[in-house]
């Protein structure tokens, strides 16, 4: 599939197409050196380019219920704050004649499993384009290790997912705009299913060695673990066709291997490739990259994307903070104290306004023919500060922090909420009289799980053999029921995802009494949580089992 069969590159800075590596670098990585205002005209001049085209359409007539604003402020007035409920009935439809623009292609990722198991974005050519644009300077970006300092290769291991889903557009449009050696091939990954993919993808990076890697922070720690065990337990010829081993993939685990036993320790990734470039993708990416840093001797560049926002920003070759790239989308800031709120006209703030230090979910408008106006992403992302002379640049930077609240998005692979949840009980039957969610992380590894604390109803257990072991195993028969991604991360990732604790019948209620307010079910903060417990400890001190039994 050709997205740029008919794509003309958005002339950002007045360059035509370059060849030689200064000028290149300048076209796509030139941003970084934009002022604040130079930065905003481009965002207000898009802007009113998109305004044209989203007003008169049919899904901006349906939002915008006869307002007709004629300028950026009076768009920011009176277009309320939307979520995906706005948009479903069109795009789910795939109602084009109501669209601002034709979309050449949809992409597709996970809403809230069961209930509403996908959303669905229409991709203009546009927003293609500038997809291609930004994706260039990514990948200078990643193998640069200062200003305008770069060496790009030709060699990607790619954990990435195929189509509908964003990872897959972005492979493809590399692949094009590069010639990149994808390994595995593209034309494989509708074909194949992960394991099998993984594994093809080895033995090609065994013969041919590696520039790139690409894939969620996730995918890639979970992929790194297994290239180590399946090269050192002796099967890197597997999958992909014929299982034997080249001499030359031979050759480089025997010296792998050798530098390992010199130097005392198991053999790493990084004793098989030396890697130009690393580029992570998607949530907690945190968690993983002191461990894929010692993995490969290459620290993982984060990018963020999402569905609804396409490609919006990149760490530089200092792999600290990201930089929104000013083609990608409008942005707007809604300050953290509002993100639990649902009223349609929180006041937000542009990047020109940010404040270092402080938290905001990113509300974006789509440019280019996109769909989406003033949409929240659910994304939260802290201001680290503006500018870093490090990095050329005098625009705001960002890290991203986590989804909303509202969400848990447990590596990259879930969507859970406190529907999701309630659906989930429901479905079990299981005697929960309350409960509460949050994401917590792991001691030693630092890798996120869902953490839930269940009350049980002490009459209905006084007859039932129960532990946590098969409470979690009935929940969980119904999480991977209502949500394929969940289910993802034991099979995939081969994590264990859920964890419980078990409180005492009335902790809830003391807790509320202790608060004041009822308990936040889905994402409380730990200070809450830990409130809840001394809630339970406060009571007379009788365990759980005590109490069932009693």
């Amino acid at each position: 599939m050709s997205f740029l069969r008919s794509s003309k590159d958005f002339d950002l800075y007045g360059y035509q197409d370059v060849l030689n590596p200064e000028a290149a670098w300048d076209e796509y990585c030139g941003f970084l050196t934009l002022t604040i205002d130079q930065y905003l005209h481009i965002q207000r001049r898009l802007m009113e380019e998109q305004m044209r085209l989203w007003c008169p359409s049919g899904i901006g007539q349906r939002i915008l219920k006869g307002k007709n604003p004629q300028t950026i402020e009076e768009f920011l007035q009176e277009v309320p704050l939307t979520t995906y409920e706005d948009y479903a009935d069109v795009l789910l439809a795939r109602r084009e004649d109501l669209l601002p623009a034709p979309a050449v292609t949809w992409v597709e990722t996970t809403w809230e499993g069961g209930k509403r198991p996908v959303k669905v974005a229409p991709y203009t050519q546009g927003i293609l384009d500038s997809f291609k644009r930004n994706g260039k300077g990514i990948i200078m970006l990643a193998s640069a290790d200062d200003w305008a300092h770069y060496d790009i290769g030709d060699c990607v291991l790619s954990g990435l997912a195929p189509l509908p889903f964003l990872t897959g557009v972005m492979g493809i449009i590399l692949d094009q705009e590069f010639g990149f050696r994808f390994m595995p091939p593209h034309k494989t990954t509708t074909t194949m299913g992960f394991t099998e993919r993984m594994k093809y993808g080895f033995k090609m990076a065994l013969n041919s060695g590696i520039d790139y890697f690409l894939g969620m922070g996730s995918i890639s720690y979970f992929m790194s673990k297994k290239l180590v065990g399946a090269v050192s337990g002796g099967s890197h010829g597997s999958g992909g066709g014929s299982s034997k081993t080249s001499l030359r993939a031979a050759a480089r685990v025997l010296k792998a291997r050798k530098k390992a036993k010199d130097e005392g320790r198991e053999m790493l990734p990084k004793d098989l490739f030396t890697l130009r470039g690393f580029i992570c993708a998607g949530t907690d990416n945190a968690c993983y990259k002191d461990d894929l840093e010692e993995l490969w001797g290459v620290r993982p560049m984060e990018l963020f994307a999402g569905t609804e926002c396409s490609l919006v920003g990149t760490e530089t070759w200092n792999r600290k903070d990201l930089y929104f790239f000013p083609d990608a989308c409008f942005y707007e800031f809604l300050p953290f104290s509002y993100v639990r709120q649902t009223d349609r006209y929180l006041p937000t703030v542009t990047i020109d306004q940010v404040q270092p230090g402080e938290k905001y979910e990113l509300v974006i408008t789509s440019l280019r023919g996109g769909a989406f106006a003033r949409y929240r992403t659910g994304d939260v992302y802290r201001c680290m500060g503006i500018g870093d002379r490090a990095d050329h640049s005098t625009l705001p930077r960002f890290r991203y922090i986590d989804r909303v609240p509202g969400i848990i998005d447990i590596a990259g692979f879930t969507r859970i909420t406190e529907n999701s949840v309630n659906e989930v009980i429901s479905l079990s039957h299981l005697p929960i009289k309350d409960w509460c969610a949050a994401k917590e992380f792991d001691a030693q590894t630092g890798h996120p799980f869902l953490h839930m604390y269940l009350e049980m109803e002490p009459s209905s257990m006084q007859n039932l053999a129960v532990s946590e072991e098969i409470i979690r195993h009935h929940l969980e028969i119904y999480f991977n029921y209502l949500d394929n991604d969940y289910e993802s991360l034991k099979a995939i990732l081969e994590m264990e995802p859920l964890q419980i604790t078990f409180l005492q019948h009335g902790s809830f209620a003391a807790y509320e009494e202790l608060a004041g307010v009822p308990m936040q079910r889905i994402s409380p903060e730990p200070d809450t949580v830990r409130l809840l417990l001394s809630a339970m400890k406060s009571r007379e001190p009788l365990s759980f089992w005590n109490e069932v039994i009693g």
